[in-house]
């Protein structure tokens, strides 16, 4: 079934659900709620002055519908209810008029008015509440598409489409776990009986996420294996030394442990497999050079993959100003490279006169074809699928794999995740860098934050505002970029550049607003976290972060190494009115590894009426962190079904496999 074939969306909607990142059936049903709301009835009598409150009852006038100005319009009646009679105010819901006949029950959500007797709606729901809770599934949104229409899709989606969702758990295992299937499972998240229910499904669709990415990981795995002998290879290590000397800093001791890990690697009889990890600005980078200058000196072609077109330009002019007096040939090829300098670059690669290929995925295309390829790098590697990655490595006849990562990882979940790999970890921060001060402040604090954000700008510094929302959601109160923007330009815009930039813009339109902030066109930069990976501008000394109680540790102290790039003293500020005192370990520590240890201890199982953290991997409903013990387990039975002999399941684990490892 297609998209447009479930009842109800029609060319504007598939339109607004593009962009939510919705575009086939199997998107829409898995496009779960972000969190959920329990609707319990509340009394007129027991609510606070002001307090948040769930009613339901009978309409007792009919409605009063007041037009305003630009599309603005209210609506005014009487509800009576168990507790007594109150006035119902709503904007906006005009279209509800006609169903708002006198004695129709409804449940009202919003803010009471006890002096006025008035409650200012946020929502009307048509239909009384029963005496049990109810658990209402909140979505993200976008401008055009209420909470209701997403719904309303998904659930016409499951009911004309239950025979063609696949089910990715094998029988054995669903049995043993008394898991339902999969369709059962996505009505109930999408449509909560109870907590337990919602519970319950929720951990049967973490586990098939999990066991697919443990099935896909095993496979990769057992497949590198058999094909694991090494390529032949001499270098040279005294001019990798002389290299290194010639550098305009000190490598520190972790840099050069990495570099001797590698090279070990490069030398030594089967195939590297490394993970480099290190810290927000930790230098990687310089690392991952010198494994490509060691493996030109053997006689081999070398290609970095970086997530984004604009890292990978960064990423190319450092190459070129580091290898300036080597004669070393080098090429970025992205998917903005002209078609006739793609051709050259295809040819110049087949016929090995490129040493190094910097690019994005564009390097795995088709067309592209290596010479020698004796190197493989994929920075930010978790970024990619374990597919893209595959393909890239399968460019070459035996490759050598080096991952790199600034997200650090705990110990064990690294060994779980990445066991096949051997990891090298750089902690000690490069000579020269302060440490990052970092404030948490509240919303009251405001006035404090813009004066030092206008102290930093008239030093001549920039400033990355970050907000963790690209538009106004229905039932949010959290801050969006467009109006940060506005806000931002009301007390700086007559004397600063301000620019906005998110996940959810073109790719060129993104890249152009990076570069005019990294050559100071723009002093401002108001965002999402799509710069969490991104661009080097050491200029840009001061982090404003809204609403960080929404994030994890791990994200903010990604977002954190943006700035503190140069000897230039930086500071983020947090700024939130919760959770603060989770948020306080980022004032008291810059340790990406000890705060990923500490978001892993806090964020536990989470919780199940919270937001769900960003920056995990690319799950929809697991958690690397809160579902470890569940990874643990899909990891053990994802290898077991791999490995098992059972011929009477071969036909069936085959088709699994190819289904899950090529998807």
């Amino acid at each position: 079934m297609a998209l447009n074939e479930v009842k109800g969306i029609g060319p504007r909607a598939l339109t607004l659900l593009k962009k939510l990142g919705i575009n086939t059936v199997e998107d829409l049903v898995t496009h779960y709620p972000f969190r959920y709301e329990k609707l319990e009835r509340g009394s007129l009598t027991e609510t606070e002055d002001g307090g948040h409150i769930i009613i339901d009852g009978k309409v007792e006038s009919s409605p009063i519908l007041v037009r305003f100005k630009a599309g603005l319009n209210k609506m005014n009646f009487r509800l009576v209810t168990t507790t007594g009679m109150v006035g119902v105010s709503i904007f906006n819901r005009a279209f509800l008029k006609n169903q708002l006949v006198v004695g129709t029950g409804i449940t009202v959500i919003g803010k009471l008015d006890k002096k006025k007797n008035i409650i200012t709606a946020s929502e009307i729901k048509l239909g009384i509440l029963s005496n049990k809770m109810r658990i209402e599934p909140i979505y993200h949104l976008t401008n055009g598409i209420s909470n209701k229409n997403i719904s309303t899709f998904i659930n016409m989606a499951l009911l004309g489409n239950s025979k063609e969702i696949e089910d990715h758990i094998p029988l054995q295992y669903q049995e043993k776990y008394g898991f339902a299937n999969k369709r059962i499972s996505l009505n109930i998240v999408h449509n909560p009986p109870s907590l337990e229910k919602l519970e319950e499904a929720k951990q049967r669709l973490k586990y098939e996420e999990l066991f697919e990415f443990m099935l896909k990981i095993n496979y990769l795995k057992e497949e590198n294996k058999r094909t694991n002998a090494g390529l032949s290879r001499t270098i040279d290590k005294e001019k990798i030394n002389d290299f290194i000397a010639s550098l305009p800093f000190e490598l520190t001791k972790d840099q050069q442990k990495a570099i001797d890990d590698i090279i070990a690697d490069l030398e030594g009889k089967g195939r590297m497999n490394r993970l480099l990890q290190g810290d927000v600005g930790s230098g990687k980078t310089i690392v991952s050079f010198i494994a490509m200058y060691a493996n030109y000196l053997s006689g081999y072609q070398s290609a970095l993959m970086a997530p984004t077109e604009i890292l990978a330009t960064q990423h190319y002019q450092s190459l070129q100003n580091f290898f300036a007096n080597q004669k070393i040939t080098s090429a970025l090829l992205t998917g903005s490279t002209s078609k006739k300098e793609k051709e050259q670059i295809y040819q110049d690669l087949e016929e090995g006169k490129i040493d190094i290929i910097i690019g994005t995925h564009a390097l795995i295309q088709e067309d592209v074809k290596y010479k020698n390829l004796g190197l493989v790098i994929t920075d930010e590697q978790h970024r990619f699928g374990v597919n893209q990655r595959a393909n890239l490595q399968n460019k070459g006849q035996k490759p050598d794999t080096l991952y790199m990562s600034a997200t650090p990882i705990p110990r064990t979940y690294a060994l779980t995740i990445y066991g096949d790999m051997d990891v090298s970890t750089i902690k000690t921060r490069p000579k020269g860098r302060k440490k990052i001060k970092t404030l948490v402040k509240k919303n009251t604090e405001i006035k404090d934050v813009l004066t030092l954000m206008y102290e930093e700008l008239k030093q001549g510094h920039q400033i990355y505002v970050i907000a963790p929302l690209i538009e106004e959601s229905e039932n949010s109160d959290l801050t969006n970029v467009n109006d940060l923007k506005d806000k931002m330009n009301l007390a700086f815009g007559s004397k600063f550049k301000i620019d906005l930039v998110h996940g959810k813009m073109a790719s060129l339109a993104k890249d152009n607003i990076m570069k005019a902030f990294q050559q100071n066109e723009v002093q401002i930069l108001i965002s999402t976290t799509v710069i969490e990976v991104g661009v080097d501008v050491p200029n840009a000394t001061m982090m404003v972060i809204f609403d960080a109680e929404r994030f994890g540790l791990s994200t903010l102290h990604q977002l954190r190494g943006r700035v503190g790039r140069s000897d230039l003293q930086s500071t983020c500020i947090l700024i939130s009115d919760n959770d603060t005192k989770r948020l306080e370990i980022m004032e008291q520590t810059d340790d990406g590894f000890e705060i990923s240890e500490e978001d892993f201890k806090l964020r536990g199982h989470g919780d199940l009426f919270g937001t769900k953290q960003s920056g995990d991997m690319t799950f929809k409903m697991a958690n690397l962190t809160s579902d470890f013990k569940l990874l643990l387990q899909a990891k053990e039975d994802a290898y077991q079904y791999l490995m098992d002999k059972n011929t009477d399941q071969e036909e069936l684990k085959q088709k699994l496999i190819s289904s899950i490892v090529h998807s």
